[in-house]
């Protein structure tokens, strides 16, 4: 007869209150209610940069190459799923030297999918007007989100066309500081061609140097101008040699950017992965708390079912095992010669 090996009474105590400890939590699993938590909530204003150099494929985007807009879509995407809820999220576009609002900010939960699609169809060719006067864009926009009490976010990639005038930054009329934010450069280090377009919107090729303004002769020569061929003080203040200061390539400006986040108080930042951009809005956000139902019911019925797990499935296994240790060994029968 086989030998069953009995249980240890230790061990049958142990089954008794894991099944009743299961038990207990299933239960409250069912009785429990909601509790009330406070959380952080953030809001934020959102304005991108839709003028032609965005257009520039020097990002990458989920192994892909891919235009820094597309870069900033998918970032400014992942970006809102990320947000807690009760968060809001506004977004606008910037051209020429001002932004537009498409909608002021709006819970991103309950309009995760509005706000999807409308980052989804930003595109170049909303923009009204050909030029990039990036830094009037952004004192612009700061104008704008003061009276929202929230965030700035300003994606850029800091290209100004025309080039600044030898002077240097338009002055900021606001208070630096004022509007919590972040300008987002979104362009990479090195130096590409700009894309060109017909008029029907068709990439036909890169810019060349005679396609773009090289120099920006608005207002007053720079002092050495009555050094250059051909200055003359009327007809040619600028003097008539042709510049080349590589306006037709483009990559990210940071000293710019970061020269005009001094200016105006703005956190300047590289737009890298979603992560990291929610951990830079975060760090410069003011935050409010909101009062939220929290549902804790999921933590007891799963602490329920590691029981059970512990019940059903780990102690046999182990009883198993110690039955085949115990069992004896079979006895080597004596061959006779």
């Amino acid at each position: 007869m086989s030998r069953r090996l009995a249980v240890p009474p230790a061990l049958g105590a142990l089954r008794f209150w894991l099944l009743a400890a299961a038990f207990a939590l299933a239960a409250a699993t069912l009785l429990l209610p909601r509790v009330t938590l406070t959380r952080k909530a953030y809001d934020a204003m959102a304005f991108v940069d839709v003028t032609a150099s965005m257009n520039t494929r020097d990002a990458v985007v989920r192994g892909r190459p891919a235009s820094r807009m597309d870069l900033v879509k998918d970032r400014l995407t992942a970006l809102v799923a990320q947000l807690p809820c009760q968060s809001k999220l506004g977004l606008g576009i910037f051209t020429a030297r001002r932004v537009f609002v498409l909608f002021e900010p709006i819970e991103v939960c309950e309009n995760f999918s509005s706000i999807d699609s409308a980052i989804r169809a930003l595109d170049w060719r909303m923009a009204w007007e050909g030029d990039s006067y990036v830094t009037l864009g952004i004192h612009d926009a700061l104008a704008v989100v003061k009276p929202l009490d929230a965030t700035l976010l300003f994606f850029t990639d800091g290209h100004e066309a025309p080039p600044l005038p030898w002077t240097g930054l338009p002055a900021f009329e606001g208070e630096a500081g004022e509007v919590p934010g972040l300008l987002v450069a979104s362009a990479g280090k090195t130096l590409v061609p700009l894309p060109k377009f017909d008029d029907a919107g068709r990439e036909i090729g890169t810019m060349s140097a005679t396609d773009v303004l090289q120099e920006n002769r608005s207002g007053a020569p720079p002092p050495d101008a009555s050094s250059r061929p051909g200055w003359h003080p009327k007809w040619a203040p600028f003097g008539d040699m042709l510049v080349d200061n590589s306006e037709h390539m483009t990559s990210v400006k940071e000293d710019h950017l970061k020269e005009i986040a001094t200016q105006t108080g703005l956190t300047y930042a590289h737009l890298q992965s979603s992560g990291a951009l929610l951990r830079d809005l975060t760090a410069v956000a003011q935050p409010r708390d909101v009062r939220v139902a929290a549902d804790i019911r999921p933590y007891p019925a799963g602490l329920a079912f590691l029981l059970l797990i512990v019940l059903y499935g780990v102690l046999p296994l182990r009883e198993r095992i110690g039955r085949r240790r115990h069992q004896p060994k079979p006895a080597l029968k004596e061959v006779l010669p």
